[in-house]
């Protein structure tokens, strides 16, 4: 195994490239990035290194995210088969069907989404901005997509507005239940919850906070709480520990596990830098409209 580390390590550095890996990741993974994140983070950090090359171990529509930031550089993903069923859930012409139907309101997008997706949109955001995001816009209905759950805990943050959503949904966070949260509670009563805001609406509501997966590694790392019951995605786990290796933990449910998120080997990061298969191409013009809605949120 340890030969695999080195052959990766010597092309990277011949390759001139940058590793990225999203928290989501098996643990081999986070070996050999350079920065392990949240995507659209990770895509900033990307685009400020002088990396001529960066490899993206996440899932499709990340990678899509670092070209469209960096298009001066090539971008890899070494699975193209890890996709996401949500960004997959929703087409350009969806986007267009809201807008007709509701031509007053501003298009907000997550940025799970397409890169053919974002070009058709206002505005993106995270999961981490996105209340702040809306409160901030001068309309009062908001088109929000493709995540209902996302776009329903951001609506039950801002009363003021209207809100129009698509029916999209992380499967992995969409399988968490009101009765896993109670059966969990139950058997950890001082654990506190936190989950992810992909989770339903109501499992949101009964959690002690609610956060992206970086804000949640943030609220462990700072609370003076010992033990935590995690509503995201399990691999969350491994950074989890090694920044709080006395605190406890336990998954909100059983399974918690984005298979897409595992798709990505070492082989297969091995095989990208020596073969500079599987190149992330978009057109000029996707880049350059889907840019727009990155930078207005970046901006905002």
């Amino acid at each position: 195994m340890s030969d695999i580390y080195e052959r990766i390590a010597g092309l990277k550095k011949e390759r001139n490239a940058v590793i990225l890996a999203h928290f989501y990741q098996p643990a081999e993974i986070y070996k050999i990035a350079d920065f392990v994140g949240d995507s659209l983070d990770l895509s900033k950090k990307a685009k400020a290194s002088d990396a001529d090359v960066i490899v993206f171990c996440g899932v499709y529509f990340m990678a899509e995210s670092a070209k469209i930031l960096s298009p001066e550089k090539k971008v890899f993903i070494p699975n193209k088969l890890a996709g996401c069923p949500m960004a997959d859930m929703i087409h350009p012409y969806d986007v267009k069907k809201l807008r007709a139907a509701h031509p007053n309101a501003v298009v907000v997008t997550y940025v799970n989404s397409s890169a053919e997706v974002k070009a058709e949109s206002d505005i993106c955001c995270t999961s981490s901005n996105a209340v702040r995001l809306v409160k901030g816009l001068k309309e009062k209905e908001i088109i929000f997509i493709p995540d209902k759950n996302l776009g329903g805990y951001v609506a039950s943050q801002v009363s003021e507005k209207t809100f129009y959503f698509f029916d999209g949904y992380c499967p992995t966070h969409n399988r968490i239940t009101i009765e896993n949260i109670n059966r969990a509670k139950h058997a950890y009563p001082e654990a506190e919850l936190l989950v992810h805001p992909e989770t339903p609406i109501e499992v949101a509501a009964a959690a002690d906070f609610v956060g992206s997966t970086s804000e949640i590694i943030a609220y462990v790392t700072n609370s003076e709480k010992n033990e935590f019951i995690i509503g995201t995605e399990e691999g969350i786990l491994t950074k989890l520990k090694s920044d709080n290796p006395h605190k406890i933990f336990h998954m909100a449910a059983g399974n918690f596990i984005c298979p897409n998120m595992k798709k990505i080997t070492l082989a297969d990061v091995l095989y990208t830098l020596e073969t500079m298969d599987d190149e992330v191409i978009l057109s000029e013009k996707i880049i350059e409209k889907a840019a727009n809605s990155l930078e207005r949120m970046i901006k905002a």
